[in-house]
């Protein structure tokens, strides 16, 4: 307990902590559950249809079962889990701004918090396309959005600044210190528009992350390649390369093994 007092406790990275573990143990049971609710729909809809040259069984009229991993309604309206997500979120959030408790308080509201946002980020797509495509091809949204929200809980954790840099980094006072704090969101800026959300957000706290962001090319279809790369065909082929097949092969295996794969056409969650 020696070394968690004093490298996370007395650094006041404890809340940052338990609110990335809250995160990463929610996301990691819900994504269980849904993947489960999603096998036992196929599974229901394959006994249904009955295998080829079988008629399916007629077991009499159908039972009633009850199952812990199962879809939420109230009132008969499906209640998806970034509705509780959001309220975890608002509701943690409220009591630290209003009590702002010390240890260990303000560790339990992080892990809720933690939880809560992970919740919400699970089902990103559904705010983004206002419609259900959890285990559409849309869907995998969610999954760039839980990346990211788990790349930005881990750079928070290891930074001593919110920003990524402190005033302590400036040897040339506060002027030294605005002109770092200002180069340093602008190359995170940098890579928002070369295409690079999740490195400029991840940036915003690791200012490598940024610098290494900002240099490297642009993905094809961002606003930085549209504008600075009409006059450099080398550097657009360049970039089409980078971010073509392979680039896109690889990141649906990450999506796929955090999330579970995309349907066309997907049973009902």
């Amino acid at each position: 307990m020696g070394w968690y007092t004093e490298h996370v406790v007395d650094t006041g990275r404890a809340p940052a902590l338990f609110a990335l573990v809250g995160f990463v143990v929610t996301f990691v049971v819900v994504r269980s559950i849904t993947r489960r609710i999603r096998a036992r729909a196929e599974a229901a809809a394959a006994t249904t249809t009955g295998a080829p040259g079988h008629e399916p069984a007629d077991d009499g009229p159908p039972r009633s079962r009850r199952s812990l991993l199962g879809d939420v309604s109230i009132g008969g309206v499906h209640v998806h889990h970034q509705v509780w997500g959001i309220l975890l979120v608002l509701l943690t959030g409220m009591l630290e701004f209003r009590y702002s408790p010390g240890h260990p308080w303000s560790e339990v509201l992080a892990l809720l918090f933690g939880a809560g946002a992970a919740l919400a980020l699970d089902e990103f797509a559904l705010w983004l396309y206002v419609d259900d495509v959890y285990w559409a091809e849309e869907g995998q949204r969610s999954i760039d959005a839980i990346l990211v929200g788990g790349a930005l809980g881990g750079a928070l954790l290891l930074s001593a600044s919110p920003i990524g840099v402190t005033s302590d980094d400036a040897s040339g006072g506060w002027l030294a210190y605005t002109v770092t704090v200002v180069v340093h969101l602008a190359l995170a800026f940098v890579c928002v528009l070369k295409g690079k959300l999740a490195t400029g957000l991840v940036g915003v706290v690791v200012p490598v992350v940024a610098l290494v962001g900002a240099v490297r090319l642009a993905k094809p279809s961002s606003f930085w390649a549209r504008r600075r790369y009409g006059r450099r065909p080398h550097r657009l082929a360049r970039a089409q390369e980078r971010f073509g097949a392979r680039y896109r092969a690889r990141r649906e295996r990450v999506r796929n093994l955090v999330g579970g794969r995309a349907d066309d056409d997907p049973p009902p969650a």
